[in-house]
């Protein structure tokens, strides 16, 4: 007789997947919630990153209430639950901030990278015409872009698909430039 038992399917199929918290109800002002999502996993490896996630996924996840102490400097700027080193750290010696291993690669962008870009694309609407900056508001607040026929750009910014200039700087200048002229809006309209 073989040392196994029985062989093949389970005895009792599940009918459907498992829901941490099913029958209790959230209270969407918590973190976590509708109102205030969980934060972006970033400066972590990608192995670190579907940890986090799974954890996320089954109720297992457990936020920081208060900043913990980074392994390297000791000081408490340790932001994101999970991590062991704080993202000046990681970043200084190319690890993740979880497992400290050295990586290519890491997960995510750092949150002055983020403002920097948040700086850089409110220049480039404060330059824009009243009607054009409100349809960007209005896009970047729905999440989709203007033209849906448009590749979007490799870099994973919001940027090339809302702008259909190269760089914010030619954006810029073209409204500046259409600023300018005298010339209607009807001619831009194009009806189908």
């Amino acid at each position: 007789m073989s040392g196994g038992g029985r062989q093949g399917p389970p005895k009792h199929q599940n009918k459907y997947a498992w829901k941490p918290n099913a029958g209790v109800k959230i209270n969407e002002t918590e973190v976590g919630g509708r109102f205030r999502p969980l934060s972006d996993v970033t400066g972590v490896c990608l192995r670190c990153k579907e940890q986090i996630e799974w954890k996320r996924k089954y109720g297992k996840y457990k936020a920081l209430t208060e900043p913990a102490k980074c392994q390297r400097c000791s000081k408490r700027a340790v932001r994101q639950a999970y991590h062991n080193l704080c993202n000046a750290c990681a970043k200084e010696h190319n690890v993740c901030a979880k497992c400290s291993c050295r990586v290519e690669r890491i997960i995510g962008r750092d949150s002055s990278e983020v403002e920097a870009e948040q700086k850089s694309l409110e220049e480039a609407i404060s330059n824009a015409r009243e009607r054009e900056r409100r349809t960007l508001l209005r896009a970047m607040n729905k999440g989709t872009s203007l033209t849906p026929a448009k590749t979007p750009t490799t870099d994973g910014s919001k940027a090339g698909n809302l702008f259909t200039a190269a760089s914010l700087e030619e954006y810029a200048q073209s409204s500046k430039d259409d600023d300018g002229d005298d010339s209607s809006d009807e001619e831009d309209i194009v009806v189908k």
